[in-house]
């Protein structure tokens, strides 16, 4: 719900000041903090975030260009809301969840807000009832489905505040979206409804317990695993390879919906998102990838303050459908162009700066929006999750800068993107000496319940032999690796080895862009078996540099010559790869 929505009349102020998005109004009574007040003529939405007697500062959503001092200000009594129910799959909002889809090519301040617009409004949804009238209701119990609404079912759930007797339920048939679909007791219930988008959606409790989130990619789910329901950064300087990565786990992690905001970022990159995934098939559905994902695009040229609040408004998409018992993914790229949109603001208003000119609440704002992650328990009794992922863009690849480190404190894994792997063509430039996962240990006692009980083990070994490899490098530019010996050489093929045949990946490769934790398990599997294969055969006499020199193209390329899911080729082609280098002894 934005400041353009029709309410009851109410006593209006005047615009005493403009300063960018900062405005400063006089004469508008009873203002509460967070309220939306209509300014102008276009009634341009801006939030209230600070009140002093008569006077209130405002942030505007909107290019305040034309405002004037003296213009109307009016209170709306509501606040920044987001109209949640059918028709946001495969669709793309700006950060006032304004339909982008359907905008005209230059977007103006007096656009028509979503809640007051008629294609929104007036199309019909199919409902099927699925409780009966006379049932007890409860909060989080599904009242009907939507089949028409995604490739997802929707579902119409009792709202978090209601609950007693089913008096009535709509029959099958066609609804609107602000059409009442079931009364309990005395209370009614729409198809769609409001949320305010800076307020967390109620849930019954947190299990205990962790479930790994399977992204596709190897370096991730086979050394820095995020579990669901937790938040993970992506920090990276220019040209790292950070949209990329997020676009490939939008396309390829198990979540049920991708929430994919575009907070800041350019133009050309959101095309990119769009065009990548309406082209995309669903392995899931047979249908567009996009028909699961909902967009939520504020790009750098639109207004600075609807780039702050975009990030919320995608959350509360994502709770939303939470509430559903879906898993999704929220991919905010980036919240460092949201910082500086909340530095920018703040500094218009004249607050005391902290750390390069970031206001002293940024670390406050950072775990407010990482802490709406979470593996939950939802109201209807589901099991459900909403995982963080964000992008950090430190300016001139400094990770000392705020955003970053504050953002270090408040998630699970961490993401690091090396420029030098980025610039030898190492994609992706996951560093595996910066990054962490926290939940590692537990991702592993998971792994062990559900068939795996080697992945503990594995993963330690790969982590040892990379920093192993890492050392042994640096110690080879010194001495010459010809100096060292021989197991040490051992080490370093097998580093080579990992990096080039396991931890890279192509992007734009039909059988790499995508990998099975199966498929991922076998490639480490077999790198560690020709690795031992390689140790066996030194200590039995056989040169260094006969085994170094020794043709191993058949492990590197498995990763490119074997589809998604084909662990048993690469098993097959470590047994040939073993039996290869046997013939040297």
């Amino acid at each position: 719900m934005t400041a353009g929505d029709t309410v009851t009349a109410r006593p209006a102020g005047a615009i005493t000041r403009v300063n960018g998005p900062l405005v400063e109004v006089e004469g508008v009574s009873d203002l509460s903090m967070r309220e939306l007040v209509a300014l102008g003529p276009r009634r341009i939405s801006a939030a209230t975030v600070a009140i002093a007697g008569d006077r209130a500062t405002l942030q505007a959503y909107e290019y305040t260009g034309g405002l004037r001092v003296g213009d109307r200000a009016e209170r709306t009594g509501n606040e920044l809301s987001a109209l949640l129910g059918p028709g946001l799959l495969g669709q793309v909002f700006d950060g006032l969840m304004r339909p982008l889809s359907t905008a005209p090519l230059w977007l103006t301040p007096d656009r028509v807000p979503v809640t007051a617009d008629p294609g929104t409004l007036e199309r019909l949804w199919t409902f099927v009832p699925t409780m009966q009238p006379g049932a007890h209701a409860s909060p989080g119990d599904v009242l009907g489905t939507v089949p028409d609404a995604g490739a997802v079912e929707h579902r119409v759930l009792v709202p978090w505040d209601v609950s007693g007797e089913l008096t009535w339920l709509a029959p099958p048939g066609e609804v609107r979206p602000l059409d009442v679909v079931a009364r309990v007791d005395d209370r009614d219930v729409r198809l769609a409804e409001p949320w305010p988008v800076r307020l967390a959606r109620p849930f019954q409790d947190r299990p205990a317990g962790v479930v790994p989130l399977h992204t596709g990619q190897r370096v991730l789910d086979l050394l820095y695993p995020v579990a669901r329901g937790a938040a993970a950064a992506v920090p990276g300087g220019f040209g790292t390879g950070k949209t990329v990565l997020l676009q490939q786990i939008a396309k390829w992690s198990d979540a049920d919906v991708i929430v994919y905001v575009g907070c800041g970022e350019r133009g050309n990159e959101m095309a990119d998102v769009l065009d990548g995934l309406s082209s995309l098939v669903d392995s899931r559905t047979g249908g567009r990838l996009i028909d699961r994902t909902v967009i939520i695009a504020n790009t750098s040229n639109m207004p600075m303050m609807a780039r702050e609040a975009s990030i919320y408004t995608g959350v509360s998409v994502a709770e939303y459908y939470r509430d559903m018992g879906y898993d999704v993914v929220v991919i905010a790229d980036s919240t460092s162009r949201w910082a500086e949109a909340l530095r920018e603001f703040a500094n218009r208003n004249g607050d005391l700066p902290a750390e390069e000119g970031y206001p002293a609440t940024l670390a406050s704002a950072l775990a407010a929006f990482y802490e709406r992650a979470g593996r939950v328990t939802t109201l209807g009794g589901l099991d459900a999750s909403v995982t963080l992922i964000g992008a950090v863009s430190p300016p001139g690849g400094d990770l000392t800068e705020p955003v970053t480190t504050d953002t270090e404190r408040f998630i699970r894994s961490l993401w690091l993107l090396d420029r030098d792997l980025a610039y030898s063509r190492h994609y992706p430039a996951v560093s595996w000496t910066g990054s962490f996962a926290r939940d590692a240990d537990a991702v592993g006692q998971w792994h062990a319940a559900h068939g795996d009980p080697g992945w503990r083990t594995r993963r330690a070994r790969t982590a040892a032999l990379l920093a192993e490899a890492d050392r042994l490098t640096e110690l080879a530019e010194i001495v010459g690796a010809s100096s060292l010996p021989g197991h040490e050489r051992m080490v370093l093929l097998g580093g080579r080895l990992l990096r080039d045949g396991v931890l890279a990946q192509s992007a734009l490769s039909e059988n790499d862009g995508f990998c099975t934790a199966a498929k991922g398990a076998a490639l480490i599997d077999m790198v560690l078996e020709v690795m031992d294969c390689c140790q066996r055969l030194v200590e039995r006499g056989v040169a260094a540099t006969t085994i170094e020199q020794a043709d191993l193209g058949l492990v590197v390329r498995a990763r490119e010559e074997t589809g998604p899911a084909d662990a048993d080729g690469v098993t097959a082609r470590s047994l040939e790869a073993v039996r290869r280098l046997e013939v040297l002894l």
